[in-house]
């Protein structure tokens, strides 16, 4: 596969360019997701999972908080109570309101 570099355009050599870093990209994914086969299969061949073996655990996906407390003056606003308060809620707790209160 000769291709005269020199009869091509700037636009399409680095067309070319481009098209080449997405095959050696691709061809270097094939190849980790072959060692990867590979490897679990042997694992597996041997009574053990990958994970067991390497110390990692599957990513398990968290599943969305529930809403816990609600806006007073907007009830559509919610909060789960994980992670940083709300201004509205820490306005209410200021106004002398108690999470109760808030509570759904």
């Amino acid at each position: 596969m000769d291709i005269d570099l020199n009869a091509l355009s700037l636009k399409e050599l680095k067309d070319l360019q481009s098209q080449v870093a997405k095959a050696i990209n691709g061809f270097e994914d094939r190849r980790k997701k072959e060692a990867l086969a590979e490897l679990e299969e042997t694992a597996r061949a041997r009574g053990f999972s990958l994970a067991e073996l390497t110390g990692i655990a599957p990513v398990r996906k968290r599943s969305p908080a529930t809403a816990k407390y609600a806006n007073p003056t907007d009830p559509t606003d919610t909060w789960s109570g994980r992670g940083r308060k709300p201004r509205w809620f820490e306005a209410a707790l200021k106004d002398g309101k108690k999470p109760e209160e808030l509570a759904i």
